[in-house]
């Protein structure tokens, strides 16, 4: 009698494991739609061995390692040998429960930034999702502008408290922060690339793009020397694929490209860019303005012009002046010994920008003018160091 409860035990666990879990989230083809726009990931899930290869949850797991355990201890529990698997059985139950315990569920918008996992770093809380970058892209960077002020990309430290903070549940707000109005100042979104997008109007409130201060792939740098988008960078639905976020608005909402699921432009679209969709509010972008998402539709907070908290950049040296009648022509990079080359044409002739980080996190500026001359100047790398006074008119074409 004992030897046939035991066994049915057993088969009971069989079953367990092998039967599919219907209820299950996992277990539909669109489960990862179902948190899409709310940054979490479906119920936790212990992946075994099955007939249809379900996943099933822990506590389902943990029941049936519980009955195999008992199982084959009232099978076999004159035997030595056999005591020995039944308790190696009953630790593998408990290191399931202590996985299921410690295990943390992955944020879908972690897999949308996960093509770049080389350049940038990422973790999550409750509350957020949290992108470490130095927000240089693996692109060429300033060639095509006109409207210059003399900024040059420079590595930033968007690390450790001075990570981009993304919200996992966003909440549409009460009251809307209209990007024609407000924001600008700092940045509305963030490229799933780790670089920082900005509203489409510059801090003088014209359009940054149809002012020549914008590149081919719609970024420039600020007065910080830090390279930013001004326009959607559609192009990184190269890497990440057709129809995925190219992005995430600092409100928690996602960026799509030009074209919905349906490989079409929305024609639709609210103030902000977005519109709410089946599966939540998302912003496109546009080949005319707001280009990005226009505004923030969810709930935001914002201090001085900008949303808060969102990281500081900085740069060695002080800001300079526009240059007028430059246009950038080239922008060259050697990562090996970190100097960066930055070309332009005035006057008819090529002058150049050549500066290099050093040991000490400083850096050495050599200015190249129209003649063939050099100047030199370094630039020590804390904020709290004393600079040299600003250049008014750059170097002589």
């Amino acid at each position: 009698m004992a030897a046939r409860f035991s066994l049915a035990m057993v088969l009971l666990a069989f079953l367990l494991f092998t039967l599919p879990v219907s209820a299950h989230p996992h277990c539909d083809e669109h489960a990862d739609a179902i948190h899409m726009f709310n940054g979490l990931t479906a119920e936790r899930s212990v992946v075994l061995p099955s007939k249809v290869n379900d996943p099933i949850s822990p506590t389902v797991a943990i029941f049936g390692y519980a009955l195999v355990a008992m199982g084959v201890l009232s099978l076999v529990k004159q035997k030595t040998t056999a005591k020995i698997l039944a308790t190696v059985i009953l630790v593998g139950t408990v290191s399931v429960i202590a996985l299921a315990k410690d295990e943390k569920p992955k944020p879908v918008i972690q897999t949308h930034f996960e093509p770049f996992k080389d350049n940038i770093k990422y973790r999550s809380d409750e509350k957020y999702f949290y992108v470490e970058s130095n927000g240089i892209p693996d692109h060429t960077m300033m060639v095509g502008i006109t409207a210059w002020q003399q900024q040059v990309p420079i590595p930033q430290s968007y690390t450790g408290k001075n990570a981009w903070q993304i919200p996992l549940v966003p909440q549409l707000a009460d009251k809307p922060v209209s990007a024609k109005k407000e924001l600008f100042r700092g940045a509305i979104a963030l490229a799933v690339n780790g670089v920082p997008i900005f509203n489409a109007l510059n801090n003088r409130k014209e359009d940054a793009y149809l002012a020549g201060e914008l590149d081919e792939y719609g970024g420039h740098c600020g007065r910080a020397d830090d390279y930013h988008y001004h326009s959607a960078p559609v192009h990184l639905e190269k890497i990440v694929g057709k129809g995925k976020p190219i992005g995430y608005a600092l409100d928690g909402y996602p960026l799509y490209g030009y074209t919905d699921t349906d490989g079409k432009e929305p024609k639709d679209l609210d103030e902000f860019n977005g519109r709410t969709e089946k599966d939540g509010y998302r912003y496109y972008s546009t080949k005319k303005y707001p280009y990005v998402n226009g505004g923030l539709r969810g709930v935001v907070t914002v201090k001085g012009d900008q949303v808060d908290p969102q990281p500081r950049s900085f740069s060695p040296r002080p800001a300079l002046t526009p240059l007028r009648g430059a246009k950038i022509t080239g922008f060259e990079r050697d990562e090996v010994k970190n100097t960066s080359v930055l070309k332009y044409e005035q006057a008819g002739k090529t002058l150049s920008v050549k500066y290099t980080v050093n040991k000490d996190s400083g850096y050495t500026f050599v200015f190249t003018d129209g003649r063939g001359q050099e100047t030199t100047e370094t630039y020590r790398g804390r904020p709290d160091d004393r600079r040299p006074p600003p250049k008014k008119d750059g170097p002589k074409p």
